[in-house]
């Protein structure tokens, strides 16, 4: 017996690509687009003021069922909005323009929400891949067993790997246009809010991590999310919701100890080719941003709580 839906029955995924310049990856992306099991699926890609259109439409040509709509540059955020605006789908995705997805991605999360009515968020398994498609860290998410699990980021629930009802989304008011990054940590942190998340186990996405990201990657990343939930944790305050605001504390140490992480590794890479200036910067950095990491750490290791393998930095489209 076949139980997948036929064409006909099965709810319409929407996907949405937002980019600012396609890219070498970008057509292995829309590939695994093309290539899904999954019997409906709207793909929108909006060209936010890419420098060379007429390259990015040499690439999305080859894809005939890929609607392009081009605008001026406005940054990821109302890049992503405009395109779901575009849309009709009653569930969306978001497609970075050098990720790719297995298959049976959308097929999985589809019967996962069906499965679950009550749920706003599917999320699947998830690894981290180099330029050439190695894999640098495997797959390591797992069911969150409620909201605080969410907030404080206790496994990867980031947008490459979620699928999100359009009617969800539009209550939340989608990505806020006035963040470049971190925008996605937003989005997840309000539809939170909203219900369960349900999990769909196996490695589904492969998120690509460039080696080019310079060392201030990490910096402005640090900074965007300390941004983002310090404004939560704010909301939670005001609401009166303290249990709430103990789980952005936790997210905030979380970050502290990535932040120390990262800068750690930018200098050890500054040292190896002798820019003793630059590593002593990314140290002092470091100790100015996140001066409680190193006790963090050390509660944590004490706790026997395992560390989430990190997600390295990337340009946002």
């Amino acid at each position: 017996m076949n139980d997948r839906p036929d064409a006909t029955s099965a709810p319409l995924v929407s996907v949405v690509v937002a980019t600012d310049r396609g890219g070498p990856h970008l057509a292995e992306a829309l590939a695994s687009v093309r290539d899904q099991t999954y019997p409906r699926v709207q793909t929108v890609l909006v060209d936010d003021g890419s420098a060379d259109p007429a390259a990015l439409r040499r690439i999305t040509d080859e894809f005939p069922e890929v609607a392009v709509h081009r605008q001026e540059n406005a940054g990821v955020s109302v890049a992503r909005n405009a395109g779901v605006r575009r849309t009709d789908g009653d569930l969306l995705v978001f497609l970075d323009d050098d990720d790719r997805w297995h298959p049976e991605r959308l097929a999985r999360q589809v019967a996962a929400l069906d499965a679950r009515p009550d749920a706003v968020l599917a999320y699947c398994g998830m690894r981290t891949i180099d330029a050439q498609g190695r894999e640098l860290v495997p797959a390591d998410q797992r069911q969150v067993r409620d909201v605080h699990e969410v907030l404080r980021r206790e496994t990867g629930i980031i947008l490459p790997n979620v699928m999100v009802r359009r009617s969800t989304f539009l209550r939340v008011g989608g990505f806020h246009p006035a963040f470049r990054r971190a925008q996605d940590l937003d989005l997840v942190l309000k539809v939170a809010l909203e219900g369960p998340f349900t999990f769909v186990p196996g490695t589904l996405v492969d998120y690509r991590h460039h080696e080019g990201n310079n060392t201030r990657r990490h910096r402005e990343l640090c900074r965007s999310i300390d941004h983002v939930v310090r404004l939560h944790r704010w909301n939670a305050l005001e609401k009166g919701r303290d249990d709430l605001v103990a789980d952005h504390d936790a997210s905030l140490a979380a970050n502290g100890r990535f932040a120390a992480w990262s800068a750690a590794r930018a200098a050890r890479r500054a040292v190896a080719e002798g820019r003793m200036g630059a590593a002593a910067g990314e140290l002092l950095w470091a100790a100015r941003f996140a001066p409680g990491a190193p006790v963090s750490w050390v509660r944590r290791r004490v706790s026997g709580r395992p560390r989430p393998a990190a997600r390295a930095p990337r340009p946002a489209h």
